[in-house]
């Protein structure tokens, strides 16, 4: 799913304040793990990012960069809304990239 969420600010590069993001698990400690989207399709020459391209099923505004490499943890109060699924294709190239990003 894809949704909207309002990331802490942080003292580092990590991607902060209410941005879209890829909600990849709902755990039953009320948080959600996360990665975080950005229209900044220069985020692409990083390793673990995915291109995802606008369309009626994610309903994104713009074409986005999933980036994987910054997978957060949060309180699913910072969730604020759905905006829209992810396809299969995609959800297939995550899986891909997680396993490659934790050596599984």
């Amino acid at each position: 799913m894809l949704g909207v969420l309002n990331l802490p600010s942080r003292d580092g590069r990590e991607q902060i304040g209410r941005r879209p993001c890829l909600v990849l698990s709902e755990t039953k400690t009320d948080l959600v793990i996360i990665a975080p989207l950005t229209s900044n399709l220069q985020a692409l020459r990083f390793p673990n990012t995915l291109k995802i391209k606008i369309s009626e099923t994610n309903n994104l505004a713009k074409d986005s960069a999933i980036l994987m490499f910054q997978l957060q943890a949060l309180d699913k109060r910072r969730f604020i809304s759905k905006i829209g699924e992810i396809e299969n294709s995609y959800l297939k190239e995550v899986d891909k990239i997680l396993k490659m990003l934790f050596n599984l």
